[in-house]
C-alpha cells in the first residue's frame, strides 16, 4: 500500500502515483520523493506543525516567495523550473491540504541536481553563496512585510538573550553550576544583541526577505555543472536582515569540524572559505546597502554566538529543543559555537577588510 495515497491523489499531478519512498535528510518534515505512472517525479512533504504553528501562515509565505522567484529567474532568462521551488496546487486550487493525517505540500522535483551535506569542495560553497545572494536580489522589490512570522523573534538575538537568562533562572537541569565558564562567555557579550535589530527597528538598515537556514544543504547543485540551481526548504522565510543568512553561513561553513566536535583543538575558523562565501554573497546581491555591507563581519559573529546560546540554553533546560544523540551533545554544539566566536573576534579586522576588497 502506498504511503499517504490519497492525500497525494489530491494534488494535481496529472497521474497516479507508482512510487512512494523516504527522501532527503532533514528532521523536521517527512519527505517522500513520489514517481507517477508516466515517470514524473514531485516532493511531497508532511508538515511539523508542532514546530509550525501556523500552518496557513508559513505557506501563503511561501507561495508569495515562490511565485516572485519564479518570475524573477523568468525575466532574466532563466528556467524556472530549475531556478526556483514550484508549488504544485491541490485540485482544489489551493498551495497546501490538510486531512486527519496532517498538513502537507508538494513542489516539482527537480531532478539531475543534489544538496550536499557538507563543504568538500569551496567551489561549492561558493555556488551556495551565489544562490542565496540572487535569492535576496531575486527578493530585493518585495514588500518582506507581507510575510508572516513562522517563527516568532527567530533571529531576535536581544529575545533570545533574555531567553539564555530565563534558562539560566531556572536551571532545570542542575548543570548551571558545571558550566560557568560557559555562562561567563555568553554575560560577556551581552552589547553583541541589540546591534543588527536596532538598525532594523530604527529603519536604518532595510528589511527583506530572509531565509534563515542558509546552509550548504538548502542549495541545489546541478550535477553536471556544480552550479547552483535553486535555494530549497523555505519553511523559516521571514523578514529580517540579510546579514542574519549571511551569518548563518558563515558559521556553518567556516567551521573547520562538525558541530559537536569535543576537542576543541580541531574547531577554528576559515578566514579562506569566508572570502570564497563573501565572493559569491556579495557578486550576486547587487542591490544590499553600505550599511548591510559593513555588518556582515559582525553578523558573523552574531549568528554563532546566538546558536551558541540557543544550545547551552538547551542543555540547562535538560535538552528539550535541540535533538540529541549522546550525552553532554549540546554543550559541545555550544562550545564549538563559542571557540569559533573566540577566533572570529581575534579576526574581525581582516574580515571586514575581506568585506571591502571584495564588496568594490
Amino acid at each position: 500500500m502506498i504511503k499517504y495515497c490519497d492525500e497525494i491523489k489530491q494534488f494535481d499531478i496529472g497521474g497516479e502515483p507508482a512510487l512512494v519512498q523516504p527522501h532527503g535528510e532533514g528532521h523536521i518534515n517527512e519527505t517522500y520523493l513520489i514517481v507517477t505512472d508516466r515517470g514524473v517525479k514531485y516532493i511531497l512533504q508532511k508538515i511539523n506543525d508542532r514546530i509550525f504553528k501556523d500552518v496557513p501562515g508559513l505557506m501563503n509565505n511561501i507561495r508569495l516567495v515562490t511565485d516572485h522567484v519564479a518570475r524573477k529567474v523568468r525575466e532574466a532568462g532563466g528556467d524556472s523550473a530549475r531556478g526556483a521551488l514550484q508549488l504544485i496546487q491541490t485540485r482544489a486550487g489551493e498551495a497546501f491540504l490538510c486531512t486527519n493525517n496532517g498538513y502537507f505540500r508538494m513542489y516539482v522535483f527537480i531532478d539531475r541536481a543534489t544538496s550536499h551535506q557538507t563543504v568538500t569542495d569551496p567551489e561549492q560553497f561558493y555556488q551556495s553563496a551565489a544562490a542565496f545572494g540572487a535569492f535576496q536580489n531575486h527578493l530585493a522589490d518585495f514588500d518582506a512585510s507581507q510575510l508572516s512570522e513562522t517563527i516568532p523573534n527567530f533571529h531576535n538575538t536581544v529575545k533570545r538573550f533574555e531567553g539564555f537568562r530565563l534558562s539560566l533562572k531556572a536551571d532545570k537541569a542542575g548543570r548551571a553550576a558545571g558550566v560557568q565558564s560557559e555562562i561567563d562567555f555568553v554575560l560577556a557579550r551581552e552589547n553583541y544583541c541589540g546591534r543588527i535589530v536596532d538598525l532594523l527597528n530604527s529603519g536604518r538598515m532595510p528589511l527583506r526577505v530572509t531565509h534563515n537556514d542558509t546552509k550548504l544543504n538548502n542549495v541545489m547543485l546541478d550535477d553536471a555543472t556544480g552550479q547552483a540551481c535553486a535555494v530549497i526548504d523555505l519553511d523559516t522565510v521571514m523578514p529580517g536582515s540579510v546579514c542574519y543568512d549571511f551569518g548563518d553561513s558563515i558559521r556553518f561553513g567556516c567551521n573547520s569540524a562538525a558541530e559537536d566536535e569535543v576537542d576543541l583543538g580541531k574547531v577554528y575558523f576559515r578566514p579562506g572559505l569566508f572570502e570564497t562565501y563573501a565572493r559569491g554573497y556579495l557578486g550576486a546581491l547587487k542591490s544590499i546597502t553600505k550599511i548591510e555591507r559593513d555588518s556582515l563581519a559582525f553578523a558573523s559573529i552574531l549568528m554563532t554566538y546566538e546558536c551558541g546560546m540557543r544550545f547551552l540554553a538547551d542543555y540547562l533546560d535538560g535538552d528539550v529543543y535541540f535533538r540529541i544523540r549522546r550525552e553532554n551533545q549540546n554543550l559541545d554544539r555550544a562550545r564549538t559555537q563559542f571557540k569559533l566566536v573566540s577566533d572570529m573576534e581575534r579576526q574581525l579586522p581582516e574580515m571586514e577588510e575581506t568585506i571591502k576588497r571584495v564588496g568594490r
